[in-house]
């Protein structure tokens, strides 16, 4: 029985016990002052009677006469004259009348005891007789149940002031315990949340020591975070630009390259300076440094707009700039050589030799070393001009729509027709287990034709608004797989998509209606549409965490530092982007970072599954640091 049920009945029953005993003693005092009023009335009714008859000539016909006369008038259940010795002269006797509307239960549990009036009849000197009345009880009753009946009205009423009172009451004492209870769900759902203290003592005392417990779980959480942040950028990062380093841009350029997801078709550019030695030379390191920081800040600007972008610090004095999605590198070009003129201007830079932009357009699935192959010609090309100059490597011709009524008709047509299909890709633990297929959608634009990878439509289809449905097809789909057998089912969901209060209601009702499955189904959410869009994915969370869904993050870890925003959001696990996966098994440097991620993941109680697995070295040394499972072309298809 709930603490508040107890509380209702314990109110219920002290009301009741105290009505029923004011009940009872005010019914048991009107009785006996009903009593005494009997008894006084009959003393000085006989007192009067024989006052009167003493008066009177003691004729017998005259005496009964008078008699007759008091008895007649109702109000006596017995009237009765005795001699000296005891003998009955005259009586006059009848029922008891108990009353009109009085029921006969009320009158054998409240008797009414009518006490006899006594008198002496005088005749002369001498005692005549002695006169006995009994007064009917029947008015006492009616006096006794009717006030019975009001004093029990007037006791409902006060119940029910009572209950409303109590109510208020119970609700005041409730709604901080709600809070406190609440907050104690939300822990254990990995919801770090604070509430306001309420004013009672005890459970103020009892909030402020929740509250301040999850704010010492939210220090310790932000400072590990921190100090896994810095470990990062020290594993990716140049230290003068703050750039991403060699190693981690390679991983970058493969993931743009391979991921599924990952945009069709972009570019890369290529900047080196001409003589960073002989700045080095000249001005100190003091002032190659201070160039090469400007440079950093001028390509960090460049990508701060455009999701997936990444700029690197390669060598010395080599950068690079990926632009996927991009087919036309010269506006970023061209940024870069005002760069270089303005460092030429404010004389850091020899006007004689001050550097080469090189770029390319590439196609998803090309070979990297072929890539980098043609950029390097590029950049060799464009050393052959004096100064400054910029050069541009043969670049793949579009073959797909690229005006958007193009592709809105195609994507309105593959919608209609219901040409879209899920792929599945084992996401399997370190047990051997499956924990869920991944399943991103295909799209095919004409009958029969060439099916379509997530990156080749979905950033059109933000463009044009349309990411609402193409998700609701593809969360449609991933629960018809489910009720046909599928163990587990994850689909990936749009930032754009789960900003649409309209697309989170209708999503809702889709997996509603088929809550039994719920629980097998994941939906993801990309890490950048996930903080691009942070209060909207708060609000989706909180939606659909009731329904049982599996919630999480996928192509985690480049915004770390905004980790401590998901404390109180609720998630069941995270999917670590494929750039910090590649090659883990050779660098030390991630490998720390990427163990610390596990722990604090796992200490909030999240799942862990690392992306985009290429070769049997990285999937042997993924438990180590703590992953829970692994998807990827290393980890085996097995029969489902």
């Amino acid at each position: 029985m709930s603490l508040f049920r107890q509380l209702w009945l314990a109110v219920i029953a002290s009301a009741v016990i105290a009505f029923t005993g004011s009940m009872v003693v005010s019914t048991l005092t009107a009785r006996h002052y009903l009593e005494r009023q009997l008894a006084i009335k009959n003393n000085d009714n006989a007192a009067t009677l024989a006052l009167a008859m003493s008066q009177l000539d003691k004729d017998p016909v005259t005496i009964e006469l008078q008699i007759s006369a008091v008895f007649d008038s109702g109000q006596y259940a017995l009237v009765r004259l005795t001699d000296p010795d005891g003998k009955t002269m005259i009586e006059k006797a009848g029922p008891q009348n108990a009353g009109r509307n009085v029921p006969e239960w009320f009158i054998r549990l409240l008797p009414i005891e009518s006490k006899p009036g006594q008198a002496q009849v005088s005749s002369g000197w001498n005692q005549f007789g002695t006169i006995e009345l009994i007064s009917h009880s029947s008015f006492a009753y009616t006096e006794l149940w009717w006030g019975a009946l009001q004093l029990l009205g007037w006791f409902a009423i006060g119940g029910i002031l009572v209950g409303l009172l109590g109510m208020e009451f119970l609700g005041r004492i409730r709604r901080p315990l709600d809070a406190v209870v609440g907050q104690a769900k939300a822990i254990s759902e990995r919801r770090f949340t604070t509430i306001s203290e309420p004013s009672t003592p005890e459970l103020k005392s009892l909030a402020r020591a929740m509250n301040a417990m999850v704010e010492r779980l939210k220090a310790m959480f932000a400072e590990e975070a921190a100090r896994l942040e810095q470990l990062r950028r020290e594993a990716n990062h140049d230290s003068v630009t703050g750039l991403a380093n060699r190693a981690f841009f390679m991983n970058q350029l493969a993931a743009a390259l391979s991921d599924d997801d990952a945009p069709p078709s972009g570019s890369l550019v290529l900047l080196r300076l001409a003589d960073l030695a002989g700045i080095n030379k000249r001005a100190g390191r003091e002032m190659a440094d201070e160039v090469l920081r400007r440079i950093g800040s001028t390509l960090n600007g460049l990508i701060e707009e455009k999701p997936n972008a990444a700029a690197a610090r390669l060598n010395g004095a080599d950068f690079a700039l990926l632009l996927p999605g991009v087919l036309n590198p010269a506006p970023y070009a061209e940024i870069l050589l005002h760069a270089l003129n303005d460092l030429v201007a404010a004389g850091q830079i020899d006007g004689e030799r001050i550097g080469y932009v090189a770029s390319s357009s590439y196609q998803h699935n090309q070979g990297m070393a072929k890539l980098l192959a043609g950029v390097d010609a590029a950049l060799a090309s464009a050393e052959t001009e004096s100064g400054l100059g910029w050069c541009r490597a043969d670049s793949y011709d579009e073959q797909q729509p690229t005006s958007s009524a193009d592709w809105k008709k195609l994507l309105d047509g593959a919608i209609q027709a219901q040409r879209l299909r899920l792929i599945d890709f084992p996401v399997a633990g370190y047990g051997g287990q499956l924990l869920h297929l991944e399943c991103p959608l295909r799209l095919q634009t004409t009958e029969g034709g060439e099916w379509l990878a997530a990156g080749s439509f979905m950033p059109m289809a933000a463009r044009l608004a349309m990411t609402s449905e193409l998700d609701l097809a593809a969360a449609r789909l991933a629960i018809e797989r489910v009720a046909a057998g599928a163990l587990a089912v994850a689909v990936n969901l749009s930032g754009e998509s789960i900003m649409d209060a309209t697309f989170r209601n209708r999503l809702f009702a889709l997996i509603a209606a088929r809550k039994d499955l719920a629980p097998r189904l994941w939906l993801e959410v990309s890490e950048i549409g996930v903080f691009k869009h942070f209060n909207a994915f708060h609000a989706f969370c909180d939606a659909m965490r009731p329904l049982g869904c599996r919630l999480g993050i996928e192509h985690f870890g480049r915004q770390f530092s905004e980790i401590g925003r998901l404390h109180g959001i609720g998630l069941d696990y995270l999917k670590v982007d494929g750039s910090f996966i590649r090659a883990i098994d050779s660098q030390t440097g991630n490998q720390t970072f990427i163990k610390g991620l596990c722990s604090i993941a796992h200490n909030i109680g999240l799942t862990v599954i690392a992306e985009g697995v290429q070769s049997a070295g990285e999937l042997a040394i993924l438990p180590e640091l703590g992953f829970d499972g692994a998807t990827g072309p290393a980890v085996p298809r097995k029969e489902r």
